[in-house]
């Protein structure tokens, strides 16, 4: 929500008059001198929205401010041209609105065009969350990021590395999606609050890193790649069991740990709906901009979110520190999923990561079943999962 400073408005008073730590105010206006600030300037106030309302006989701004938590000053800030002591029936005001609810409706088969709508509603409700792009797919399509926080913990998590795993992305974004209501609501999760939490960790989601094979998944190929496509899937026009990118190449196979092993075992030799490996590592754009970030970024620890199985990998080669361990006890304790140490797997994200930094890495496999997974699996897999996501930040 965006109001205009008013003479001797300050960020503490919109702190106080609105119920919101002053931390999160500062940093969703970036740029803005806190100690001068210029009547006229435009403020933006997280976790509120306007909401247009119609004057009715009866009604008071002292009225109207007490059934929603707020103080008549909250209401004439949002509203600086009315007369307070004037006001007409059918007149139309605007209300502050506490945002308490999810945002996004993630129980929803999910794609690429959904993920940038719920991206901008984010950014417009809880403007203290920073997007940007790490780089483009294949087609074009922005791979973003969005970070949360001011710590020196730098934490990781994505999802979507394989197109028919598309329900990790929703997943993710709604771990994200409860984490800044509990922000701005000064709401705990599960018992913990949220606060010290953003104040100790640098938090960075890629929520999808593979938006065109998951629209490929969700909707068919694209006109100018259909007769390439359907020929790696060949001839089917059933892609629920595409794993790889557009091009046909398997990013979580992308990575140079041990890549070679891979390459030469895997069964298919050309491009393919899954399993193929590329013809050298890091040719594929989306895996060269995911292990840039890792690299310029140095998380000190990464969580790759998969589907399924209900289990979680955290080894790689005798390279994971002791801290890995102590983590993978609290995510299983969590979660209920198995903890498992080594699997005889290479050249994925995790296996690269643990391998490049001699840091915590997991591959966690979200539900159970056949890939894709339904979306009715939504709600057991937030809930089994919530714990994972909390425990990542905390620990």
């Amino acid at each position: 929500m965006r109001v205009r400073v008013r003479s001797g408005d300050t960020l503490w008073y919109y702190s106080r008059l609105f119920l919101l730590p002053f931390n999160l105010i500062l940093q969703s206006n970036p740029g803005i001198n806190a100690n001068a600030l210029k009547i006229g300037q435009e403020i933006q106030i997280p976790g509120f929205a306007p909401v247009s309302y119609n004057i009715r006989k009866g009604d008071s701004l002292w009225k109207l401010a007490a059934a929603r938590n707020l103080s008549v000053d909250a209401l004439l800030l949002v509203n600086q041209n009315i007369n307070p002591n004037r006001l007409m029936i059918g007149q139309m005001i605007q209300l502050p609105r506490r945002i308490t609810a999810q945002d996004i409706n993630p129980r929803v088969n999910y794609d690429y065009a959904r993920l940038t709508r719920d991206i901008q509603v984010l950014r417009e409700h809880f403007p203290f969350i920073r997007v940007r792009s790490i780089g483009e797919s294949v087609q074009g399509k922005q791979l973003y990021e969005i970070r949360v926080g001011t710590g020196n913990k730098k934490v990781h998590l994505d999802a979507s590395f394989h197109a028919n795993e598309w329900i990790t992305t929703p997943v993710l974004m709604s771990f994200l999606n409860t984490y800044l209501l509990g922000l701005t609501n000064s709401r705990q999760v599960r018992g913990i609050a949220m606060m010290p939490l953003y104040q100790s960790v640098d938090l960075s989601i890629v929520p999808m890193v593979n938006p065109d094979g998951v629209d490929l998944v969700q909707h068919g190929p694209p006109p100018a790649l259909s007769e390439q496509i359907l020929r790696m899937n060949k001839g089917s026009s059933d892609f629920s069991g595409w794993k790889a990118n557009i091009r046909g190449v398997d990013l979580n196979n992308q990575f140079p740990a041990n890549w070679e092993i891979e390459k030469e075992r895997k069964e298919p030799k050309a491009p393919a709906p899954r399993d193929y490996p590329g013809d050298a590592p890091l040719t594929e754009p989306e895996a060269i901009a995911m292990a840039d970030l890792a690299r310029n970024e140095r998380f000190n620890r990464m969580l790759a979110f998969h589907t399924q199985g209900k289990e979680f990998y955290w080894g790689y080669e005798g390279l994971e520190p002791p801290e890995s361990g102590v983590l993978a006890r609290e995510f299983a304790r969590v979660s209920g999923y198995k903890a498992v140490r080594y699997i005889d797997s290479h050249a994925g994200y995790k296996d690269w990561f643990i391998q490049e930094f001699r840091r915590p890495g997991f591959t966690i496999e979200l539900g159970e079943g056949v890939n894709p997974l339904p979306i009715s699996q939504f709600d057991e897999i937030y809930h089994d999962a919530l714990g994972i996501f909390l425990a990542s930040l905390y620990m």
